[in-house]
């Protein structure tokens, strides 16, 4: 057990950063640290919230690391100082609303019971081992980031009465009936439209393009044409599945991992079955089902009487994933099945016939074939299984003791060739000409990785960079050989982009052109099928649509919307789509929605409002209490 908790503080060491920020929910939602100011040192306070103090050094802390994580997504750029200033505002902000709502909660009699403390203290994810939570563990993870079980609970309590606090102001709200009908209306909405479709091309032929065009566009649109940044990378990985393969096997070891985990290599008893399935055209008609039931024992009567089953199966069955192969079901354990078919089943002996069980399939007749009884697989039969876990296992252990040994090194700063670390530690190496900030193969793009990689430490210096992992078993270290800043491309690289973008820039300005005479002449009368006749297009006839229709193109969707109800006569709009081109909208009539055509999508539309009317209770109930607060502030906290 120990050290699978070595092992689970070793493979993933990263989670020692973040541990706290698992741990401290005091005020997750609204992005509070939730620390508590537990300090028996001097008296002295950084912030004041209704007498109550938070000590400087918590403060400090606190903000040390919000300055450690803001410089990380930064990519270790330093901060100015209104924006260092700001940062600290928003902490003191987070931490006056943390405390006001505790002392609310305090003051309004929410308790946490120590059943409750000690029932969220082991459900923390961190503190268990194989699923189940382990006094070590938590004791490991807790020490990692300087914190006491006593000062956890304390915390994990006062977060407790924060949530019933919440929890009670939030299910207090619910709409009326009104209310409901007006989200129905509004919500399920159907529109009335018409549109046409102008797409670009319809006007490409007509765009005149000359070199003296193509530099002008190229000197107005510079960021355009931009090389991304990029830097020339050597890598080392170290991976799980490599160690795994180069280990030597001896028999006898293997012997004895098979006798320590033979549990796993356990089978359950198995069955080889046929079935037919009558389905019940209605489950609610009781006709229905006595019919199916009569066909079930007409069925089962044939059977008796010597018929073959796989061929009444491809006659009679309902079930499409048997009936075409004579009703074979495979080998299955009985947990496989729904309960009564199962049951069913493994009462049988092979070759014996079910009377018609019933399920909420309909009436199956169930054939046993044969019975593979339960057993533990010796060596022999699960070799290949067995020594792929036993390589796993042994890998595993390699793996964390190089990760942690690895870290050492690097964290030593007594290295900066990553051959010799390669050599060292069993790591694959290989280089990457051109590494952007999208990533590249084989590494990826995964934002850490990136971050590290583009930072001033690694870009500006002769140093090894990470380790990063890139997945649970797999770590990489990396070496910045070079570096490329985005720079502007030679007009001849890209000049095919360029002449793509005037066509496409010129061609669509030509649709919105034809879209806005279209819609000036539908406002003085013309029909909406003469105007597309005039320009060559066609419309399908108009149809009522919804704020969500996946038919319509999305800014034609957005469009009719957003525009006002039509009044004598429709509305009409010329848009110019994303994609290019333009298109004519008609907007002929809006019919108010209603409850009803579809449940699960009414249920949804209003769980959604009742979470923002509950978001913006809770806002406005937490800006009142530090409305009343006394809050006073030592503007020399972060001195």
């Amino acid at each position: 057990m120990l050290q699978n908790i070595g092992d689970k503080l070793k493979s993933q060491r990263w989670l020692a950063i973040l541990v706290l920020g698992l741990l401290a929910l005091v005020f997750a939602v609204w992005g509070a640290y939730g620390v508590v100011n537990i300090s028996f040192g001097p008296q002295d306070y950084g912030l004041k919230v209704n007498g109550e103090p938070i000590s400087t050094d918590t403060l400090s802390r606190a903000w040390q690391e919000r300055q450690a994580q803001t410089q990380q997504e930064l990519a270790g750029a330093a901060l100015g100082p209104a924006q260092t200033r700001l940062l600290q505002d928003q902490l003191l902000d987070e931490f006056v609303r943390e405390t006001v709502l505790r002392q609310q909660a305090q003051k309004a009699g929410y308790r946490a019971s120590d059943a409750q403390v000690r029932a969220a203290y082991e459900s923390e994810p961190a503190f268990q081992v194989e699923g189940k939570f382990n006094p070590q563990a938590a004791q490991a993870m807790l020490l990692q980031v300087g914190l006491t079980p006593e000062t956890y609970e304390e915390q994990r309590r006062q977060a407790l009465q924060i949530g019933q606090l919440t929890e009670g102001i939030q299910l207090s709200d619910f709409f009326s009936a009104p209310q409901l009908l007006r989200i129905y209306a509004l919500e399920n909405e159907q529109r009335e439209l018409r549109y046409a479709l102008l797409p670009p091309e319809r006007y490409a032929a007509g765009v005149k393009i000359d070199d003296a065009r193509i530099k002008a566009w190229y000197d107005a649109h510079p960021n355009d044409y931009m090389s991304p940044e990029a830097v020339g990378l050597q890598y080392a990985e170290l991976s799980l599945d490599p160690i795994a393969s180069q280990l030597t096997v001896k028999d006898e070891d293997l012997q004895a991992y098979y006798d320590k985990n033979k549990a796993q290599y356990s089978e359950n008893e198995k069955r080889h079955a046929h079935h037919i399935l009558i389905q019940v055209s209605d489950p609610k008609d009781a006709k229905a089902d006595a019919a199916a039931l009569a066909q079930a024992q007409q069925v089962l009567a044939q059977l008796k009487a010597g018929k073959d089953f796989g061929e009444l199966a491809r006659k009679y069955s309902a079930d499409p994933g048997s009936a075409a192969a004579g009703g074979d079901l495979g080998w299955a354990e009985q947990g496989a099945y729904v309960a009564p078919f199962g049951d069913a089943l493994f009462k049988l002996q092979p070759g014996q016939l079910s009377e018609p069980v019933k399920t909420q399939f309909g009436y199956h007749i169930i054939r046993l074939d044969e019975v593979r009884p339960a057993h533990v697989q010796t060596l022999a039969e699960g070799r290949t299984k067995i020594e792929t876990d036993f390589r796993h296992d042994e890998a595993s252990e390699l793996f964390g003791d190089r990760q942690e040994q690895l870290q050492q090194k690097l964290e030593s700063g007594d290295s900066t060739d990553i051959a010799a670390l390669a050599s060292q530690f069993g790591l694959q190496v290989g280089e990457i000409k051109d590494y952007t900030r999208s990533g590249a193969p084989p590494l990826g793009g995964k934002p850490e990785l990136v971050r590290a990689i583009f930072s001033d430490e690694t870009i500006g210096g002769n140093r090894l960079g990470g380790p990063i992992a890139l997945a649970p078993d797999r770590i990489v270290i990396f070496k910045v050989l070079d570096h490329h800043p985005s720079a502007l491309q030679p007009l001849a690289s890209v000049r095919d982009e360029v002449i793509a973008a005037i066509r496409k820039n010129a061609s669509s300005s030509a649709a919105q052109t034809a879209a806005d005479d279209a819609v000036k002449q539908l406002d003085s009368g013309t029909s909406f099928d003469a105007v597309v006749k005039s320009l060559g297009l066609s419309a399908a006839p108009a149809a009522s649509f919804g704020r969500s229709d996946p038919q319509l193109p999305v800014q034609v969707r957005d469009a009719a919307f957003a525009a006002p109800h039509p009044g004598d006569k429709p509305e009409y709009r010329a848009l110019s789509l994303d994609s290019g081109g333009a298109a004519i909208l008609m907007i002929s009539a809006v019919h108010a929605g209603s409850a009803g055509a579809n449940p699960k999508n009414d249920e949804q539309l209003v769980t959604e409002y009742v979470r923002r009317d509950r978001e913006g209770d809770m806002s406005a109930y937490l800006l009142e209490l530090e409305r009343r607060a006394s809050v006073k502030r030592n503007p020399s906290v972060f001195e």
